[in-house]
């Protein structure tokens, strides 16, 4: 291997953090392992770490497939054991030492895969997972380089570590830059100092510098830079101050030049070179969103009604409702995305033991022990407040005992059975008091306060099922088969419903009266919107003291969504979506609950907690709400966009959408021009101006498209967050996937200024 290569090796190495590392050794020599697909189906895969030190390569026997690789960056976890839902099938339990599963990002299946032996299991999980966290803990510019270099060692097709200008061509398409034949030609000269007709070592190098040039970072760096053309701390408290709007110190100054400035001859003189002054702006301390907001930072002991809370519906399903399969891995998604109430679809199955699948469709089904299994392992994974099991029960009574007797034993001390306390509490108990529980919501057959009584009360006559999907039946049809499908309620499953007792809306007058705070209503999709729009204050009021949870209509078979900001408006708190479906409600549901440490509980504003209040989303009219803001955004440039289409041909031409979601009057929308052919490093330098009059329940969303002038734009990353949580100046924004994963290294610069309307 020749020296350039082996040099551009070690930046890999030193990038992924781990030069000479004993892990990294053993990954980049790879070795045998039997996959795993079915219980006949088990043959032997080589993998490998590839030199780029985050593509993993895997030899196929398939005489024409090409040998398949895939990024470290596209893994979502790496489990031991027999975790996974293929392995538990298909290998025997005392297999469970070698065992272990590749868990992918979105909707990739999953790899299995047996090692020769328990050691050998252990050492490929540990060197994935140390090397796969090495590489999310890099920073920008590290990312930068990583994936520059990766680029340039695709485009040197005949691997002499020189690059002809053909080659530098194809360098460009892999980056996502459609470059001018002349520019390309001016560029490649200007690097090409021995006049060789290619460019190697040194020359890469200035070809590399020459292409992460940022001319707007440039500009600002340049205006402050006031100290032999260094920034001193005291220019930085003045760029901090000044365009950042950050109370800042020269203490900070000190902190950020001692933190990121890369060069020790200028970092001794106590200076911050642009080299230094890129790598801060790109730290989760300089990005748009406020690094104060990323923990939990909301009061989390007031009761749960008063908070928002990440939800989903039809949980199990992996695709969409009348043929996706069904899975437990569904679930641990969903609870990884910090979500707090899940769905379980339950269903009589065969050997007494019930199962969840969509009933009356040809979705697949899983066993419901698996279910409670997968969510006590992974329930407070990402948060450790409360998780709500939204029952939608259909079993017999005998089956509902087998439920019972599974949530006891599995979920052991984590389940709520009785009222926290030792008297009939008045108000939920709050996120804080709930911690690392687990609640059940269904029927119950009397009230919670029969549970403090001498006396056994009389049960309630309750249907057992509660959302009323009608699967496109007519409502004549749908009576009947309720009549036909009256089922009992099992005792033990109904003492296991505490704080969240299923109960039907009839009226807000009638709730009022008659509805006891641990009483939830359940509300189709076009039920809560109609009340939404023609009662918002009312049922503000009814959602101070009582949980109300929102599901699709049972039209939308595809599993598409609906838009949860108008049933937020009105305090809604369980606004549940499928999860399973990128869309833009999930991305503005992601940016709900971005913050407050992912906890998945978002504390409703002061006046939506108040049940006198008088406030209205639609009328708006004066009150504590009206904090009437400007919001200006001018977006200066991206960086990186990935290709949409995977063709070598194919670059973007991306535009840029400014999105406010908020009550009626702050919606709206404004776009940038499109970039021809650029994905790179397109640049806009357009202004845009937005009144927004109740910040507390605005959402921002940035979305990059490729633009396309004959049919639907493209999407290419978007990132979503709270309008009290944007931070002012020069900021850098990440993108999300379409599944809401980080895209490695793209991104959206920008300046931001909120200001108080006149």
């Amino acid at each position: 291997m020749s020296s350039e290569r082996m040099e551009a090796n070690g930046i890999h190495k030193k990038n992924s953090g781990m030069e000479g590392d004993p892990d990294l050794k053993f990954l980049l020599q790879g070795g045998e392992l039997l996959k795993v697909r079915s219980t006949s189906w088990k043959k032997p895969r080589y993998l490998r770490l590839l030199e780029d030190c985050k593509t993993m390569w895997r030899e196929s026997q398939k005489t024409f497939k090409t040998n398949e690789t895939f990024s470290l960056e596209d893994i979502a976890e790496v489990r031991r054991g027999r975790q996974s839902e293929g392995l538990k099938k298909y290998t025997e339990e005392q297999a469970e030492g070698c065992c272990f599963s590749i868990m992918f990002k979105g909707r990739r299946k999953n790899l299995d895969f047996i090692a020769n032996s328990e050691e050998e299991a252990k050492q490929w999980v540990n060197s994935l997972e140390k090397l796969i966290s090495n590489i999310n803990n890099l920073n920008s510019q590290q990312k930068t380089e990583h994936w520059i270099f990766t680029c340039l060692m695709k485009a040197d097709k005949n691997k002499d570590d020189k690059l002809t200008q053909s080659e530098v061509k194809d360098f460009f398409r892999l980056i996502n830059i459609d470059i001018d034949d002349n520019y390309a030609e001016m560029l490649f000269k200007e690097c090409d100092k021995s006049k060789s007709g290619y460019l190697d070592g040194k020359e890469i190098e200035h070809f590399y510098e020459l292409l992460t040039h940022r001319e707007e970072i440039n500009v600002i760096y340049g205006t402050y830079a006031k100290t032999a053309g260094f920034m001193s701390p005291e220019n930085l408290v003045e760029f901090l101050m000044t365009e950042q709007r950050e109370l800042a110190t020269l203490a900070d100054a000190h902190r950020i030049i001692d933190k990121y400035e890369p060069d020790e001859n200028v970092k001794e003189k106590k200076l911050l070179s642009k080299d230094g002054f890129v790598m801060y702006l790109h730290q989760p301390e300089a990005l748009v969103l406020n690094p104060e907001h990323k923990d939990v930072y909301q009061d989390m002991s007031q009761p749960l009604s008063h908070y928002f809370i990440s939800s989903s519906h039809n949980t199990y399903l992996m695709e969409d409702q009348l043929k996706g399969p069904s899975s437990t891995e569904a679930y641990v998604r969903a609870l990884m995305k910090g979500c707090r109430c899940v769905e379980l679809d339950c269903w009589d199955g065969s050997d007494d033991e019930p199962v969840i699948y969509h009933g009356y469709t040809l979705t697949s089904k899983i066993l419901f022990k698996d279910v409670i299994r997968a969510i006590k392992e992974y329930a407070f994974k990402t948060s450790d407040y409360p998780v709500i099991l939204s029952l939608e029960n259909h079993c017999s009574v005998a089956q509902q005992e087998v439920m019972a007797q599974h949530m006891s034993s599995i979920l052991g001390s984590a389940l709520i059975t009785s009222p926290l306390g030792d008297s009939m509490p008045t108000n939920l108990p709050s996120p804080e008091e709930l911690k690392g529980k687990i609640l059940i919501k269904g029927k119950r057959l009397n009230k919670l306060e029969a549970s403090f009584a001498s006396e056994p009360a009389a049960a309630d006559d309750a249907d057992v099922t509660e959302e009323e999907e009608s699967n496109g039946e007519n409502e004549q049809e749908e009576e009947k088969r309720k009549k036909k499908n009256k089922l009992k309620l099992a005792k033990a499953l109904s003492d296991m419903v505490v704080y969240c007792k299923s109960v039907h809306f009839r009226s807000f007058e009638d709730a009022k009266n008659n509805q006891s705070f641990y009483e939830i209503s359940s509300f189709k999709e076009g039920d809560a919107i109609k009340l939404a729009e023609e009662s918002a204050n009312a049922y503000i009021r009814y959602n101070v003291d009582k949980l109300s949870r929102i599901y699709p209509a049972g039209s939308r078979t595809d599993s598409s969504n609906y838009n949860p900001v108008p049933l937020w408006n009105t305090g809604c708190q369980i606004v549940a979506l499928n999860f399973q479906t990128a869309c833009t409600d999930m991305d503005v549901n992601q940016g709900r609950f971005l913050v407050n440490g992912k906890s998945g509980y978002v504390l409703k504003p002061a006046y939506m907690r108040d049940s006198a209040t008088e406030f209205d989303p639609i009328t708006l009219t004066r009150g504590d709400w009206l904090k009437h803001k400007l919001l200006h955004v001018m977006v200066i440039s991206a960086q990186q966009l990935p290709k949409v289409n995977q063709k070598k041909s194919s670059i973007v031409d991306p535009l840029v959408k400014v999105q406010v979601f908020g009550v009626p009057a702050d919606a709206a929308e404004k776009e940038t021009h499109p970039i021809e052919n650029n994905g790179f490093n397109p640049g806009w330098n357009e202004n845009f101006q937005f009144d927004v009059y109740v910040p507390d329940l605005a959402l921002v969303r940035f979305v990059v498209e490729d633009y396309d002038f004959m049919s639907e734009n493209e999407f290419i990353g978007q990132y979503t967050l709270p309008f009290n949580s944007l931070k002012m100046g020069y900021r850098h924004v990440p993108l999300l996937s379409r599944n809401g994963d980080l895209l490695p290294s793209a991104g959206l610069f920008l300046h931001i200024m909120v200001l108080d309307a006149e």
